[in-house]
Order: structure tokens, then C-alpha cells, then sequence
């Protein structure tokens, strides 16, 4: 059974940053990719940071560069988000994906498809 936990929302002032983490348990994540999406309300899901486990190549929505980075711990199954400089349109329920990769050269997907967290909701006051 894989289960998949995220950490770390809340609220944060104009600005300011926060750092979300999720937990991966249950198989070994050798050959799983993670990554961030994130859906504000009346909005679509948006792709935010993938990562490869293996390898570490990072894949970038158009929102995250510059002010957003992802990071893993393997040895702990742990995936890292830090938000910074948010803005209230950054505000959104944050989800972590956990999948098995199309091919292992193959970029992060962004479809639906693997493990997801339940979300851990972000606001950013104005």
C-alpha cells in the first residue's frame, strides 16, 4: 500500500515563504518520480516542480521559476517545496504526486496518474 502524506501549509503574509514536505511510504521509491501541483479555487489543477529520483533532473511549471524549488531526501522518501516570495494568487491547495516514470529518461509527467496526498492548503494575505 503506498500512502502519501504532505506537511507544512498555512498562512503567510505577502512575501513571505513557507516550506512544504511529503512523505512517501509503503514500496520502494528507487524508480518513482515525485513532484507539486497545486489548484487554487475555480481554477484547474497546475502542474508546479517534478523531480526524478534518480538523477534529480527538475522540471518547471510556469509559475515556479524563479521563486519556487524542489528538493528530495531518499534516504527518508521525503519531498521538499519551498515557497517563496508568495503572492495571494499563489494561494491554492498544494498536492503531491508520487508515479512511476514513463521511461527512466523520460522528464516528469504531468498528467494525473500515480499516488496523490490529500493536499495541504496555502494562503497568502494581502
Amino acid at each position: 500500500q503506498v500512502q502519501v502524506e504532505e506537511f507544512g501549509g498555512g498562512l503567510v503574509q505577502t512575501g513571505g515563504s513557507l516550506n512544504l514536505s511529503c512523505v512517501a511510504s509503503g514500496p520502494p521509491w528507487s524508480s518513482y518520480d515525485m513532484g507539486w501541483f497545486r489548484q487554487a479555487p475555480g481554477k484547474e489543477r497546475e502542474f508546479v516542480l517534478g523531480i526524478k529520483w534518480i538523477g534529480g533532473t527538475v522540471s518547471y511549471g510556469d509559475s515556479a521559476k524563479g521563486r519556487f524549488s524542489i528538493s528530495r531526501d531518499k534516504s527518508k522518501n521525503t519531498l521538499y517545496l519551498r515557497l517563496s516570495s508568495l503572492r495571494p494568487e499563489d494561494t491554492a491547495v498544494y498536492y503531491c504526486n508520487v508515479k512511476i516514470p514513463v521511461s527512466p529518461d523520460a522528464a516528469f509527467a504531468r498528467g494525473d496518474s500515480g499516488y496523490w496526498g490529500q493536499g495541504t492548503q496555502v494562503t497568502v494575505s494581502s
